[in-house]
């Protein structure tokens, strides 16, 4: 797979740092994403969700005070409305977000990039 890595990650996120740490162990190129200071358009999260082979439920963090605070849980909100709030609240976002061409995994555990390498 000649594919260059794509991390999307938030810098201060502990499994962000670790995957990239095992990325750099392993002498693999990759491109950091930081999607608070770049933000994901809705286009690109579908892609990134068709890539990964999950729903917007499925990376959805539940427990973020933001999701409390949205009312998330107790909403039936279409896959739509829910790109939508993630795309403009990214802390709802798991991650990181790892690609490598038309494939993606959730870097949570971080060797779960193992699949890309």
């Amino acid at each position: 797979m000649t594919d260059k890595i794509i991390v999307y990650q938030k810098p201060t996120c502990t499994k962000c740092r670790t995957t990239l740490r095992l990325l750099k162990e392993r002498g693999v190129e990759f491109d950091a994403v930081n999607y608070y200071e770049q933000p994901l358009t809705a286009a690109q999260f579908r892609k990134l969700l068709g890539k990964l082979g999950l729903s917007a439920r499925d990376v959805l963090r539940k427990d973020e005070p933001i999701a409390r605070k949205l009312g998330i849980a107790k909403r039936d909100l279409s896959d739509d409305e829910l790109i939508q709030l993630m795309i403009e609240n990214p802390d709802l976002i798991q991650r990181p977000i790892v690609v490598r061409g038309d494939r993606a995994v959730l870097g949570r555990p971080p060797e779960n990039v193992e699949e890309l390498l």
